[in-house]
């Protein structure tokens, strides 16, 4: 017992003195020590307790870093619906990461191969894609409906005909495996480790759940407002849309763009692309999801091209209820679905109703600005709506 407590008591003072005698003089994530400031007890002792070498969080793939800060959301452009469900709030957004484009089609049919490699028919059935939305009556779309999801020309244009819920089916399977890959990248990799449903966070060697981003992350990251910057945290301006300016074609020849749109958009009724030899986007439908100059955060088309969907149940009045840091509306919280008259279908507004953003190749203008915003049932799919992935980023980047 002595020997014991004698133990307990020497660690503290041994502890102290190896944590002051190097390093910043105070344990950090990556550099915690080799005792608690807590306790004085040994890390990694026969059986104390252990903690993971750690050298910040791993790099997901297609991610790009979004540094977070306070900012106003709401729309900048004229509400010519006068919908006003997105007036303007200053809230603040932690840091978090972004795909830098759209999901394309090889990515889906990448998950595809895998789902049907290791779930039932019934399964694999559940996660294709819808390709009949391109079918119109009137419309000669026929070679969309057969060729747009598998024929390899289009392979890095926006997958479409997903739902909500099948994007979130797809966010949670790209999770396992990202974390299987970095996993085994880093050496903690265990056999075993691949019959688990999820691989231990404390480990480091892994990131948090890969989802959708919320409707304000979506709208932050949109804005890329790091561009308009100037001086001490003052704002040269906000934006209408992801670029300056209240025009939609570059002003100026960058790569030879001069005189083209920022966005694949609908010029107008009948106009998808413009005349042959001057198009102006180049694009009938959807284009290359690469297509475009990214946002100043090195987004790509978060304007235009497909819509995407966040997390966010959908309320028209979301802008009236919602926490000031990193908000979202997960459900009918203080607005809820009974108010809507959902069930004797006199309203569309429900719990199943979900936000989607940005426009797209068949959208006017109006919907470029990220700020407006609309929904539709989480079951439904169209070919104007795609969706890109995101991560928190947990502790700090330095």
């Amino acid at each position: 017992m002595k020997q014991i407590l004698g133990r307990i008591l020497f660690f503290p003072i041994l502890g102290a003195l190896i944590q002051w005698g190097c390093g910043p003089g105070y344990p950090t994530s990556t550099s915690p020590g080799q005792f608690s400031t807590a306790t004085g007890l040994p890390y990694n002792d026969l059986d104390g307790f252990e903690l993971s070498d750690y050298e910040g969080q791993p790099d997901a793939p297609n991610m790009v870093f979004i540094e977070g800060g306070r900012t106003v959301l709401g729309s900048f452009a004229e509400d010519i619906a006068f919908v006003r469900d997105n007036l303007k709030r200053t809230v603040t957004i932690a840091s978090f990461y972004m795909d830098e484009t759209e999901i394309a089609n090889v990515h889906w049919l990448e998950y595809l191969y895998y789902v049907q490699l290791d779930s039932t028919e019934e399964v694999y059935r559940a996660a294709l894609p819808d390709t009949t939305v391109w079918a119109r009556e009137l419309s000669y779309n026929d070679s969309y409906v057969l060729n747009y999801l598998r024929y390899p020309g289009f392979r890095y244009y926006p997958v479409v005909g997903i739902t909500w819920r099948q994007a979130n089916d797809y966010c949670r399977w790209r999770t396992r495996v990202v974390n299987l890959r970095l996993a085994e990248d880093s050496g903690y990799f265990q056999e075993e480790l691949a019959e688990v449903e999820t691989l231990p966070l404390e480990s480091g060697a892994v990131v948090p759940n890969i989802r959708l981003p919320t409707e304000a992350e979506w709208e932050y990251a949109a804005q890329g407002l790091i561009g308009t910057q100037f001086l001490d945290e003052n704002f040269i301006h906000n934006r209408i849309y992801p670029w300056n300016g209240h025009w939609l074609r570059y002003p100026y020849s960058r790569g030879g763009k001069l005189g083209h749109f920022y966005a694949n958009f609908k010029r107008g009724r009948g106009d998808f692309a413009g005349i042959a030899g001057k198009l102006n986007d180049g694009a009938m439908i959807t284009t290359h999801v690469y297509d475009n100059f990214p946002n100043d955060y090195g987004l790509y088309n978060m304007a235009g091209n497909v819509n995407e969907w966040v997390w966010d149940v959908y309320r028209p009045l979301s802008f009236q209820d919602f926490e000031d840091l990193n908000p979202v509306r997960r459900n009918g919280f203080l607005d809820e679905e009974s108010g809507y008259d959902y069930a004797n279908y006199n309203s569309l507004i429900s719990n199943k109703a979900r936000v989607y953003k940005g426009g797209s190749w068949a959208d006017v203008a109006y919907w470029l600005s990220p700020g407006n915003r609309r929904f539709l049932e989480e079951d439904s799919a169209t070919a104007t709506i795609g969706f890109r992935c995101a991560l928190i980023q947990s502790g700090t980047r330095k």
